[in-house]
């Protein structure tokens, strides 16, 4: 019976969302708030969880920023701003598993948080992009992971990169901090 009335008890209570507070350096300087969807996406978001608690997200760059389209970081093995070689910037991942498509009907659209990946659908790791603007095409196509709740003044001070392949020349803005809320 009190295992009944413990596990009644844990389904009544609302689970906590989760999310990041992500500390930007550089051009842009602030704060920028996310709403994680782990009810979308929960490996994806598991995944950034333990990578965000880990302290892996400190100090990596933003390495790929389209202008009008979005601001790509979360290289944790290439993207640290200390040793940084910026030509082998956004080509790493972590030592974690690549995590299968979670795809969902959210759409890609101003402050919408998606994963990158490589062309293989399955492939998403620790790289995920925040966008400036709506974006149709990737909609079905990448997966949604999470809002942009305070900040987008932040994101759009982003330091952008090459109006086509998005690399940042000089030095990038940095997330200096990055922290799990609740």
């Amino acid at each position: 019976m009190r295992k009944l009335i413990l596990l009644m008890s844990l389904l009544a209570s609302p689970a906590l969302a989760t999310g990041l507070q992500i500390e930007v350096e550089g051009e842009a300087n602030g704060t920028i708030k996310i709403d994680l969807l782990e009810d979308i996406a929960p490996n994806h978001v598991a995944q950034i969880v333990a990578l965000a608690e880990e302290g892996a997200y400190d100090g990596v760059v933003f390495h790929r920023v389209i202008n009008g389209f979005m601001a790509q970081t979360g290289d944790v093995q290439y993207g640290k701003l200390d040793g940084l070689n910026m030509r082998l910037a956004g080509t790493g991942d972590s030592d974690k598993p690549n995590i299968k498509a979670e795809f969902s009907d959210e759409r890609f659209r101003r402050g919408v948080v998606g994963m990158a990946r490589t062309p293989d659908p399955d492939s998403a790791n620790s790289q995920f992009f925040i966008m400036f603007q709506p974006a149709d095409h990737l909609n079905g196509q990448y997966t949604v992971v999470g809002r942009v709740t305070e900040g987008m003044d932040v994101v759009d001070a982003i330091k952008r990169g090459d109006s086509y392949s998005g690399a940042v020349k000089g030095k990038p803005d940095v997330m200096k901090k990055v922290t799990v809320t609740e």
